[in-house]
């Protein structure tokens, strides 16, 4: 029955959604981008897809692996914007919650360029486009974390995640600004999730509730292998950090906070059957892209759902990462890693 009405308000985004996932590169494209001898061949390649003549007006000379991939991200925003310019109600919600993470990672990189006196036109010109708030070119004026949120940030939607940073991070250095980034992440993936749980229809609800997890999964071993290399980084603290949410949620969880080397990490990480054997071999985050990439291939298989959204956007992210990667082993002559690259489509 939730499907019955899902058209009315959310089927002419869901169309759009879905060509533009119809218009994601496949196996085949990724095998004729590998073959190009020279970025211009790889602009001539990239023109016969969806991007079409995006980089016609940059001449061959000119041509860099930045400038591709700025391109191509600029192409995932105006996309990202068209589908939320169309939205309303609940759609609308879901997808401002999207992009609260880049708000999140935007802030923490204009405090750690102010502390390091980064010049503040070079920190915005790296900020997330998604993550943009109006005050956030005035964040290099706070001092404090304090003065942080009562000037800056208690208009923004970030302003509810706040509410536990204050105790542990006095000083802004840069252990204190990841503890704060961590946090702050935390209580954005539960907030999510809560969202999704109690205001989105099956089978959106489903597949969120699986990607959210998943994230928070991603972000529990990550945390944990880098505390590793931080004395100051204690179980208690540790514990504040991880999300309690995901498949690791309590048991797991539980172990990663006590873990004081790699062994007991794996250990603890193996106890969820999805992810043993990842720490064993490779690169962790290929790991993890490819996993991410499944879910959202998986995604598609379902109707009437905005989890569609949440699945193009990553998956859109990941063809930008796959064809900066090419552009860049291109670029460098690195013929022997150019299909490092993460296709699941």
């Amino acid at each position: 029955m939730e499907g019955v009405f899902f058209n009315i308000d959310n089927g002419f985004i869901e169309g759009v959604v879905r060509g533009y996932r119809n218009g994601l590169l496949t196996g085949n494209q990724y095998l004729n981008l590998t073959q190009c001898d020279n970025l211009e061949d790889l602009r001539l390649q990239l023109a016969s897809t969806d991007y079409g003549n995006f980089l016609s007006s940059v001449s061959a000379e000119a041509l860099t692996t930045s400038l591709i991939q700025e391109s191509a991200s600029e192409k995932l925003y105006e996309e990202f914007n068209y589908i939320r310019d169309q939205s309303s109600g609940i759609t609308k919600k879901f997808m401002d919650y999207i992009t609260y993470g880049y708000m999140i990672d935007n802030v923490a990189l204009m405090i750690t360029g102010t502390i390091h006196d980064r010049d503040k036109a070079e920190i915005l010109q790296r900020c997330h486009p998604l993550g943009w708030f109006d005050t956030l070119p005035t964040l290099s004026v706070a001092t404090d974390l304090e003065s942080l949120y009562e000037t800056v940030l208690v208009d923004t939607p970030l302003a509810p995640y706040f509410m536990g940073c204050f105790d542990r991070a006095d000083e802004l250095d840069d252990l204190n600004i990841e503890i704060v980034r961590n946090k702050l992440y935390k209580a954005y993936l539960q907030d999510f999730h809560k969202f999704v749980t109690e205001q989105i229809d099956e089978p959106a609800r489903e597949v969120m509730q699986m990607m959210l997890e998943f994230e928070a999964d991603r972000r529990s071993i990550n945390i944990s292998l880098n505390s590793l290399e931080s004395p100051e980084i204690d179980a208690e603290l540790k514990s504040e950090l991880l999300p309690e949410m995901g498949q690791l949620h309590p048991l797991a969880t539980a172990s990663l906070a006590q873990a004081t080397d790699f062994e007991s990490v794996k250990t603890a990480v193996n106890l969820v059957y999805d992810y043993r054997g990842i720490l064993e071999s490779g690169n962790l985050e290929d790991h993890f892209y490819k996993l991410e990439m499944e879910l959202c291939r998986d995604a598609f298989t379902q109707q009437f759902t905005l989890s569609t959204i949440w699945s193009w956007m990553k998956s859109k992210e990941q063809e930008v990462r796959n064809i900066t990667w090419i552009a860049e082993c291109i670029a460098q002559n690195q013929r022997e890693r150019i299909n490092s690259y993460i296709s699941v489509y």
